[in-house]
């Protein structure tokens, strides 16, 4: 913990100048833990989503509604994240969303209709907000080595819980599409007791959060074009993470399997190789090449073959890892707004991508053919790219401001110890 003159609290016992991510205080760790589990619910439904339309009698659009519920909701509720925070300080919000997942991914276990497994995943996605978008603003602020050392360390628990939640998901949905439910309540109920016994309450901000602060901070340019870029790399990543496993038509080991290995890559690219490429070649350069690399991959995707099909999909993990890493520093450093409202404001307007792309994808199939989803989300990649190109000069300034060279240093020491 920090605080209020922003050192280390009395009582927490690490190094303020160590220069590996690793040594953090138990708090932060508690928090990123937790945070691996949140992620992991994103993409624990992956290898199960054939199952799950099969056990429930649904079609390919209607499981597809566990995406876009989850992510719509989730999107709206950034406005209410930084108004519950300000308020109830962030070891409470923490603690709120993480008891609505735990509730509401037990019930998902439960659903005797795709309607209701679609209505439990909403309220699923507004724990979810509540607690990832607190979740970052409380490891920037206690983690030891800076912002960027606080990034990485987030990232990292981002690509170990999106590796992670096709694996569980594909383990426990074997036996069952209920289990995996079940299994993320168990998971985020033991995050509650750890956030409960490690994580101090931090000072509630001196200035409390309205509702429209989120909006009113994308009235600054450069976060407003990171936003936008990142809404249609959005579209394309959850096309991916939503569509694909309809495609691979895979058991849930090998779907599992698959989905593990593209969140390995995800993890490496965005802790280990994002940051030495911004070092070498600049963040906005690395990001529009990442997304014309990505279009290029799901286009392989979606016309290869099978073998093909499952290379890409593993493949688009590492440009999906560096656009991340890339795309979080932007945000939370573009403007002059304080982080949690430019995360807030940034995350509100990608997630509507997140909710798009698994309810449009599926229903673009049954317009055209299997193909064309493919296309889109190649478009909508070349699409962010373009509008980085063109707002190369209202991002320029954060681009310069990152100092990648030192987030490249911190990242090595995430494997070097």
């Amino acid at each position: 913990m920090i605080n209020n003159t922003g050192g280390p609290a009395e009582g927490d016992t690490f190094d303020a100048g160590a220069g590996s991510i690793l040594r953090q205080p138990k708090a932060v760790w508690a928090t990123a833990g937790a945070s691996v589990v949140a992620f992991m619910g994103i993409g624990l439904v992956d290898p199960i989503l054939p199952s799950i339309a099969k056990g429930l009698d649904a079609t390919p659009s209607q499981v597809s509604l566990l995406f876009t519920s989850y992510f719509l909701i989730t999107a709206v509720a950034m406005l209410v994240t930084g108004f519950v925070s300000s308020r109830i300080g962030g070891k409470k919000t923490l603690l709120l969303g993480l008891a609505l997942v735990v509730v509401f991914a037990g019930l998902a276990g439960t659903s005797g209709s795709v309607g209701e497994l679609v209505g439990f995943r909403a309220g699923w996605g507004l724990g979810n907000a509540l607690f990832v978008s607190t979740a970052l603003a409380v490891i920037v602020g206690a983690a030891a080595g800076g912002s960027a050392a606080a990034i990485l360390l987030y990232e990292s628990a981002l690509g170990l819980g999106m590796a992670c939640g096709p694996l569980l998901g594909a383990l426990l949905g074997n036996a069952s599409w209920r289990y995996p439910f079940f299994g993320t309540a168990f998971l985020m109920a033991v995050g509650f007791l750890c956030i409960t016994a490690f994580l101090k309450e931090q000072p509630r901000p001196a200035k409390k959060t309205s509702l429209l602060d989120p909006i009113k901070a994308l009235g600054h340019g450069g976060l407003a074009s990171a936003a936008v870029s990142a809404f249609f790399y959005n579209y394309t990543f959850f096309t991916v993470l939503a569509f694909t496993p309809f495609v691979l038509n895979m058991t849930p080991y090998k779907s599992g399997a698959v989905f593990f290995c593209w969140g390995l890559l995800l993890a490496v690219f965005s802790v280990i190789v994002a940051p030495r490429m911004q070092a070498r070649f600049g963040s906005l350069k690395v990001l529009g090449g990442s997304l014309v690399l990505l279009a290029a991959d799901v286009l392989v995707l979606g016309y290869g073959n099978h073998t093909a099909a499952v290379v890409c999909t593993i493949l688009s993990g590492a440009f999906i890892g560096v656009n991340n890493t890339v795309y979080t520093e932007l945000a939370l450093g573009v403007s002059d707004a304080p982080r949690p409202v430019a995360s807030a404001g940034y995350n509100f307007v990608r997630w509507f991508a997140a909710a798009a792309a698994p309810y449009f994808a599926p229903k673009i199939e049954e317009w055209s053919d299997i193909h064309i989803p493919f296309v889109v989300a190649a478009i909508t990649a070349v699409i962010g790219a373009v509008v980085v190109y063109v707002r190369r000069n209202a991002l320029s300034h954060e681009a310069e401001e990152l100092q990648p060279k030192h987030a490249a240093e911190d990242s090595v020491t995430v494997f070097a110890g």
